[in-house]
């Protein structure tokens, strides 16, 4: 048989006797090709999704089999390691509050238009009334704050976060300087960590700011004030 094209010619007997023609490899292989491709051979095929599947499931097995030739331990130490990270990232959670929390953190305590101590104060109520917790919680938080500065303790400042203004207020009310910095604290968790406030937690929070208001300040820490 010939050679066509540098490729080997194979006989191909035509119906009904006819004298065979020859057919190229190539033009063959196509032809193959096209019918192959026809949906009726393709039925059973698993779809884009369960192929994506299994090849993820491949590459997560050929992973851990790798991991586990390193680890201590084989297997065994593997599955220590997994539970070791797992239980540091819950606690990191635990501590830090979603992801996102450290940026978001420092922003201001007030994002409405000014309003008066008192005015936070009866929001405050309205919420903790509807167990509404966690708005409770910082509407008192704000009160606080506001109320500070309406006995210019504090100087009214944009952009001033609940740590900040526990800092600042701690150094003309030095006997509260812990719970300011826990009410501060608690404030951010529910504000910024996902948390969500309990009735406990408004409790305090709105004694802190009673007992406040009858304490005397030390005005000494207050720029340019008087001892009492």
């Amino acid at each position: 048989m010939t050679a066509m094209g540098g490729t080997t010619a194979r006989p191909l007997l035509r119906a009904g006797g006819d004298p065979p023609v020859d057919i190229s490899r190539i033009p063959a292989r196509e032809a193959a090709d096209r019918e192959l491709s026809k949906p009726m051979y393709h039925e059973n095929d698993p779809n884009l999704v369960e192929r994506a599947l299994d090849h993820i499931g491949e590459w997560i097995g050929k992973l851990f089999h790798a991991a586990s030739d390193v680890a201590p331990g084989g297997p065994l130490g593997l599955v220590v390691v997994a539970v070791i990270v797992v239980a540091l990232c819950a606690a990191l959670w635990w501590r830090l509050g979603t992801p996102g929390r450290i940026s978001a953190a420092q922003d201001a305590l007030f994002h409405d238009g000014p309003r008066s101590a008192a005015e936070h104060r009866t929001a405050a109520e309205a919420h903790a009334a509807a167990h509404r917790w966690t708005e409770a919680v910082q509407e008192r938080m704000r009160a606080l704050v506001r109320s500070l500065e309406e006995r210019a303790l504090l100087d009214p400042r944009p952009g001033r976060t609940a740590d900040e203004a526990a800092s600042e207020a701690a150094r003309a009310l030095p006997g509260h300087a812990d719970r300011l910095r826990t009410a501060a604290r608690e404030f951010d968790d529910v504000t910024y960590g996902g948390r969500t406030a309990d009735e406990p937690t408004y409790l305090r929070l709105r004694d802190l700011d009673t007992d406040i208001e009858g304490t005397t300040p030390h005005l000494s820490a207050v720029a340019g004030g008087t001892a009492e």
